[in-house]
């Protein structure tokens, strides 16, 4: 192998795929970054055997062939060769020479053979959508999504992919986010389950462009093509939750509110309700006001906001976390929260449309 490249385009690809880079593992070589030299570019490749990042690059290809470098090395010491033209040798199938302008240095490589095999998944299935909109369904779910190991389900965010919508949902016990986007096109009605570390590497390559990108799934992978750069995932297997029995579907209170002055208030209180375990926030809702409440040790804090009520007065606690968390995702300048009882949970929604629903458990008052 020995091929000639610009350290720009070298650094800014090793970046990319040492994401996926594993961390914790037995196996040595995985800590690597794999490299073959063929045709008129060089391919990079990194995985933890749950994600795989696949990069590409121009490159004048000298000899082909290909070798396992070891990752974190690599990609610190391409940060300090942006701009420099960079000539790599594999030396004796053990060393990788590296030359840049009078200077060269080697680096021990793993063996080749024993990095996984990664195959780029022809579209069997698939389902293409605008970048803009996997973008903002991503985002718009993965928040609620569960960070520990006892439902493994939970841990993904589930993609419902019909004719013309995909429905992303995110459930964690306490709070669920179910977000529709239009799709361009489909090949297969389907259910997936996506974990959500791999999604969060995915909207990292994502843009808020019209362009159009294809996302494939075949048995228990997807593959994200974005320009050069492959993403592959494996898929979480099991049977997820039957979230439509969860959402309740009349309601005896519900305000239309401004999203940002709600928004801006839920942070101001949460500074302080942070103190408390449950990141207590209530909101007592009367007529056209509703007042939002925080109390500890240190102090207290009351915010008051103008709302449209339909139906009765209430008095609920919530997380404050939880709230703020949505909100962040949402660009809407108006929304609307619906509430039955103080135990059972409210659901938000947009004002005029169905793109998302975020439902919140309430946490029980005690003393009101």
């Amino acid at each position: 192998m020995k091929v000639v490249c610009e350290g720009l385009d070298l650094s800014l690809a090793t970046a990319q795929v040492i994401k996926a880079i594993s961390t914790k593992t037995t196996n040595p070589v995985l800590e690597g970054i794999k490299m073959v030299a063929k045709g008129e570019s060089l391919t990079l490749s990194c995985t933890d055997l749950e994600l795989a990042i696949i990069a590409s690059i121009k490159a004048q290809v000298k000899e082909e062939g290909e070798a396992v470098i070891p990752g974190k090395f690599f990609s610190d010491f391409l940060r300090k060769l942006t701009e420099e033209r960079i000539e790599l040798e594999l030396v004796d199938n053990s060393r990788m020479k590296i030359c840049y302008t009078d200077s060269e240095s080697f680096v021990q490589c793993y063996n080749v053979m024993e990095f996984p095999n990664l195959d780029i998944l022809d579209a069997e299935d698939y389902f293409v959508i605008s970048k803009k909109n996997f973008r903002s369904l991503i985002a718009k779910s993965i928040f609620s999504t569960a960070l520990d190991d006892t439902r493994p389900v939970l841990k993904g965010v589930c993609l419902k992919i019909a004719e013309d919508r995909i429905t992303a949902v995110g459930l964690d016990g306490y709070r669920l986010a179910l977000v529709n986007k239009p799709l361009v096109s489909c090949t297969k009605q389907t259910s997936i389950i996506v974990p959500s570390k791999s999604l969060t590497e995915i909207v990292k390559f994502l843009d808020d462009s019209d362009d159009n990108i294809k996302v494939c799934i075949k048995k228990n992978f997807l593959m994200v093509d974005i320009d050069s750069t492959s993403i592959i995932t494996r898929l979480i297997d099991g049977e997820y939750i039957n979230y439509s029995q969860i959402i309740p579907k009349d309601f005896t209170t519900t305000i239309t509110l401004d999203k940002n002055i709600f928004e801006e208030a839920i942070e101001r209180t949460s500074v302080l309700s942070r103190t408390d375990k449950n990141n207590l926030v209530k909101l007592d809702i009367k007529d056209k006001l509703m007042t939002l409440t925080s109390n500890s040790d240190i102090g207290n804090i009351k915010e008051n906001i103008g709302v449209s009520l339909k139906g009765n007065d209430l008095l609920i606690a919530f997380n404050s976390r939880y709230f703020a968390e949505a909100l962040r995702t949402l660009g809407d300048d108006v929304i609307k929260i619906s509430f039955n009882q103080p135990a059972s949970p409210c659901v938000i929604t947009p004002n005029e449309s169905d793109e998302y629903l975020f439902l919140i458990l309430p946490v029980r008052i005690i003393n009101q």
